[in-house]
């Protein structure tokens, strides 16, 4: 398979913090990378930089070998590159459904539909049904503002999917959801990997990523300090001191 993202040094400081240090990566085509650490290790610095609302201090990033690395939010997600977010903020007056307007309307789906999308409501509420969504139960009618964190995080999934990514990262998607709610929603994601989208989900709920990721990146203060299988990197010395402290 081929890379589909390639990282090169990649460095962001704030002040005198550097929240990502001299950061390489390589993601092929189709696969499901994990990207783990401790609360502050530099994971959502990292997606901020790949996304376009950070701008780096050093280093590459390209997308299917295009340069990206300069590249406003809204060209990289012209691009193919979508991502959720850690906290949800959806339009908390409209309909759930509704919510998917915004997306369905983007010029990337106009190109890649022709202009020929249709019903964008009967897609909004398709898409919402994919994640979750009971229709005969008519949540996707109710307003956003109205709906429990479960739901929400489906909605911010739907969001992202309805761009038709090549590339989907998902920030902490798990945060907040019962075992109940994090189960209905992996056979989602499986479901996305097996048509061949390539998946980044940076997640502390440990025991769920590590049953459907391929591999595991692991931050630590800005770096990266493993990489490879789950079992493997659990192992790895800096890990588990980054976990467990230095006495692990």
């Amino acid at each position: 398979m081929n890379d589909i993202l390639s990282i090169d040094k990649l460095s962001k400081s704030f002040g005198g913090v550097k929240a990502v240090s001299q950061v390489d990566c390589r993601v092929k085509q189709g696969e499901l990378l994990g990207v783990i650490g401790p609360n502050g290790s530099g994971k959502t610095t990292f997606v901020n930089l790949i996304t376009g609302f950070v701008k780096p201090s050093q280093g590459r990033i390209f997308f299917r070998d295009r340069d990206i690395t300069r590249l406003p939010p809204y060209k990289i997600v012209r691009l193919g590159i979508t991502r959720t977010f850690q906290m949800v903020k959806p339009f908390t007056r409209l309909p759930a459904f509704k919510n998917l307007i915004i997306p369905l309307f983007s010029p990337r789906l106009r190109e890649l539909s022709s202009g020929g999308l249709g019903d964008r409501d009967a897609v909004a509420l398709d898409l919402l049904e994919e994640v979750g969504f009971e229709r005969d139960a008519r949540v996707a009618y109710k307003t956003a503002g109205a709906l429990p964190q479960g739901y929400l995080k489906r909605l911010e999934l739907a969001k992202a999917m309805a761009l038709e990514p090549e590339l989907l990262i998902l920030d902490e998607l798990f945060s907040g959801l019962s075992l109940a709610e994090v189960a209905g929603i992996v056979p989602v994601i499986e479901k996305l990997r097996k048509s061949g989208m390539t998946i980044i989900m940076i997640e502390h709920r440990l025991k769920e990523l590590f049953r459907i990721a391929d591999r595991i990146m692991v931050f630590n203060f800005g770096q990266k300090i493993a990489e490879g299988q789950a079992e493997a990197v659990m192992e790895h010395k800096e890990v588990k001191e980054a976990y467990l402290g230095s006495e692990a």
